[in-house]
């Protein structure tokens, strides 16, 4: 007997994450019941990444432990889809050939449609095509349904930038963006579930508008999303250093809405690199970004991206990216060791960095983050902000959690019926991760 239920395993990034919620709400529209767990499930949806190696070994080790399941039940139908997938295509059934189709991460709308070949016709496919188009990207968007809080609005795909390490364009493909009013109408819609903070999605969200669209820019769409009534905070990722306007850094101090804080990757605080990773800016350029940012918004808060042991990197390049975490003293940072992708130029370079350095190197800019994050938590301790509930913590009974403007958590004791509105706490205590306050 055919079952008519699915489950999804997600790896990698936000707009995974929001792919794999927008590919559930699709399931459903077909007719599809979401299981539990994979035992429950007719349908196993797994979508990869392929930023690092580490990933890719996460997704592949993950598929291998159903191996039992799908031998036990020959009924079960298992895709793969994601920037894994779009890079290895036929590959993936050499290293786990109990697999049954695979998904690129431009047809994604249609696995119901590849669902319904592999049971009529016993095939594997394999679409993994790059002919993404507006129609396309809306007919997976158009199912989307807010589950909580916060959601995320994919507006636009692809890159089109190229840093030399990075696979995203091969495996998400050019930059195309959404319409505004189709981005509205999914605001809208989330709103209407009980929504009440949105996060805009884009590999490069400062170049929205500029390939697809309807004539709005990124500042623009910000504006438009913000007038939804329900939607209480506005927040985006990722932004590109050489796209960021002044009209879109003056949103923050315009919007009541768009939240204080900023991703801005940085990569490395060396010239010499960012011309090797292909950045197009200088560090330079990078600092004087910063200080138009804290001009618009002096309490803004600042994340952003490291690479150690880009091919070439000296110490005096590591030096130098040591040194601007010193003059910007970030809010946050992901780092990471550099790990090369084939097919892109950083692969093929020479003058790689021994993996004992890479860690070396990894463990000072951690600890020295360490430092500005609990510098950074510490000057909001005795200050007010307005805090959206999430719910209940796990700090603590009785405790409970959200987030600040600045996406800093706080946790404090208040009744559950707080849950979705926004309150004023007071920080009493800072920690790494995290602050405690009490209601104000």
């Amino acid at each position: 007997m055919e079952r008519r239920t699915f489950y999804i395993q997600t790896f990698g990034c936000q707009m995974n994450d929001h792919d794999s919620a927008a590919i559930a709400s699709m399931m459903e529209g077909a007719g599809f019941v979401r299981a539990e767990g994979p035992s429950d499930a007719g349908v196993i949806l797994v979508n990869t990444c392929a930023i690092r190696e580490k990933a890719e070994q996460k997704a592949y080790s993950q598929i291998g432990r159903w191996r039992l399941l799908k031998k036990e039940r020959p009924d079960l139908i298992i895709g793969v889809g994601g920037c894994m997938a779009q890079s290895e295509g036929q590959k993936v059934f050499t290293r786990v050939p109990f697999v049954d189709f695979v998904f690129g991460t431009q047809t994604m709308h249609q696995i119901p449609e590849m669902v319904q070949k592999v049971r009529e016709r016993k095939k594997k496919p394999v679409w993994i095509g790059m002919q993404a188009d507006a129609a396309s990207m809306e007919k997976l968007y158009v199912h989307t349904k807010g589950e909580g809080l916060k959601a995320f609005i994919t507006v636009m795909q692809g890159c089109d930038n190229y840093c030399s390490y990075c696979i995203v364009p091969f495996v998400r493909g050019r930059e195309l963006s959404r319409s505004s009013a189709g981005i509205v109408a999914e605001a809208e819609r989330l709103a209407a579930s009980g929504v009440r903070e949105i996060t805009l999605l884009g590999q490069n969200v400062n170049s929205y508008g500029l390939k697809g669209g309807d004539g709005a820019d990124f500042a623009e769409l910000i504006r438009r999303v913000s007038a939804v009534e329900g939607i209480k905070r506005l927040r985006f990722t990722t932004s590109h250093p050489k796209d960021l306007t002044d009209d879109l850094i003056a949103i923050f101090a315009e919007e009541k809405k768009a939240m204080p804080h900023i991703h801005l990757p940085l990569q490395s605080g060396s010239d010499e690199v960012l011309k090797a990773m292909n950045r197009r800016y200088t560090s330079g350029h990078y600092l004087g970004l910063i200080e138009k940012l804290r001009a618009a918004r002096p309490d803004i808060a600042i994340t952003t991206d490291l690479i150690v042991g880009f091919p070439g990197e000296s110490v005096e390049d590591f030096q130098a990216t040591l040194d601007i975490m010193r003059k910007v003293v970030f809010d946050g940072l992901f780092s990471f060791k550099f790990s090369p992708r084939k097919g892109t130029k950083a692969f093929d370079m020479a003058d790689t960095i021994p993996e004992a350095i890479k860690e070396e190197r990894l463990a000072v800019l951690q600890a020295l983050q360490q430092e500005h994050t609990i510098l950074k938590n510490r000057e909001c301790v005795g200050g007010t902000f307005e805090v959206l509930v999430e719910g209940r913590s796990k700090a603590g009974e009785g405790q409970l959690t959200g987030r600040t403007p600045h996406n800093r958590i706080v946790n404090f004791e208040g009744p559950e019926a707080l849950a979705g509105r926004e309150v004023l706490v007071r920080v009493t205590r800072s920690w790494i991760n995290s602050m405690t306050g009490e209601l104000a």
